[in-house]
This record gives C-alpha cells, sequence and structure tokens, in this order.
C-alpha cells in the first residue's frame, strides 16, 4: 500500500480556506443585523490552521500617507517554511467620542485586521456593508465642513494676501476674486470659503501658504 502524499503548503492553505466558515457573532440591535468581527474569524481560523500545520499571525504597523495616519494590518500564514499575506488599511478618525487615543488605535486595528484576513482567506464581506465597523470607518471617513471660525480666518488670511497680491502686480484684486482664484485653482471650480470641508480648508491655506511665499518675494 502507498503512502499516502503529504499535502503541499498552498493544497493546505486551499483546503484550510474551502472549509472556513466565519460565523457572524456580533449582533447590531438597532439595525437588526448580524456581523462579523476580526475576533470571529480569528476563532473560526485557528482550529483549522492546527489541522493543517500552518501558523497565523497578525501584525501592525503605522504609516504616514499625506497628513493623516493609518493602522496597516498584515494577516500572515505559514508553515515555517513557506509563506501568504495580505494586508489592509484602516484610518484613525482625528476623535471618537467617549474613546482615548489608545481605544481609536484599537478599534482601527481590529478593522484593519478584518479587512487583512479577508483578502487571505478569500472571505466575502461584502453583506456586512451595515456593520459598526464598516459605518464609523466611512462615518471617519467623510470630510466634515469646516467651522465659521475656520471660514472667517481663512478669509482674513485671503484678504490679507489679495492686498499683497495687489501691491506687488499693481492690479487690484479683491478678497472675493482671490478665493475664487484659489479654489477654482484647486479644485476646478469657484468654492464659497463657508462651503469648504476639512480637507479643502488644508489645502487652500496650504496654496494661500505657497502664494503668500512667493509675492513676498517679488
Amino acid at each position: 500500500m502507498s503512502e499516502e502524499k503529504e499535502m503541499s503548503f498552498y493544497e493546505k492553505l486551499s483546503a484550510l480556506i474551502t472549509e472556513l466558515k466565519a460565523p457572524k457573532g456580533q449582533r447590531n440591535n438597532f439595525g437588526k443585523y448580524n456581523y462579523r468581527s476580526a475576533e470571529d474569524i480569528l476563532e473560526a481560523l485557528k482550529p483549522l490552521a492546527n489541522k493543517y500545520g500552518l501558523v497565523p499571525k497578525l501584525t501592525d504597523e503605522i504609516v504616514l500617507i499625506g497628513d493623516r495616519y493609518y493602522v496597516k494590518a498584515h494577516a500572515i500564514i505559514t508553515d515555517g517554511k513557506n509563506t501568504e499575506q495580505a494586508s489592509g488599511f484602516s484610518r484613525e478618525p482625528e476623535s471618537k467620542k467617549g474613546m482615548d487615543e489608545s481605544q481609536i488605535t484599537g478599534t482601527a486595528s481590529s478593522y484593519a485586521r478584518k479587512y487583512a484576513m479577508n483578502g487571505l482567506y478569500q472571505i466575502d464581506d461584502t453583506k456586512d456593508a451595515d456593520t459598526d465597523e464598516y459605518k464609523q470607518q466611512v462615518d471617519s471617513a467623510k470630510p466634515k465642513k469646516i467651522t465659521k471660525t475656520q471660514a472667517k480666518a481663512l478669509q482674513t488670511r485671503v484678504d490679507k494676501l489679495a492686498e499683497l497680491v495687489s501691491l506687488k502686480t499693481e492690479k487690484h484684486i479683491t478678497g472675493v476674486q482671490m478665493a475664487e482664484k484659489i479654489t477654482d485653482t484647486k479644485f476646478l471650480q469657484a468654492i464659497p470659503l463657508a462651503e469648504l470641508d476639512t480637507e479643502q480648508f488644508l489645502t487652500a491655506t496650504r496654496y494661500a501658504d505657497e502664494l503668500e511665499k512667493a509675492y513676498s518675494k517679488k
């Protein structure tokens, strides 16, 4: 009787993916739906990984993209010689009511790890678009409208820039015209300063800085 051929790493991984059934163990009572968390996936994964002699790992790192920090999670599985991995990103919200900084990072880490594992183990999470995690991530990613104080401060800055440009070019330009020039250049349309969101506000402020430096040298 011939010996049974040992499964390769990728055969083991394929079998694990086929057998992995991650239940939606969390309940949103308000929305009346179930969803899965990173912990649910791990609980379903561990016995199968042990069965096939594979070791799952999860790691995080903080990366700076633009002017915001993201948690980049790596889902890894190995047999000691061969390794497969996938990554997931989650942006830390600027603030979260009732949470300190460590809790905010923990929530972002859990979200990133979940989607890293979804990619590695081919878990379809498209039905989970109404989960608390998904809603938090989408809400935190949406730029918010600037405050009246921010709009007033930016307008004052733009008015002073208009005076500088008028002086240097000997052509009168109003604050309104300068605001239109800035927004049209950066956003391809003239947008009232009070209607900018927080990301547009930062872009407009940086561009105003550049213009001020350029015209101050003339």
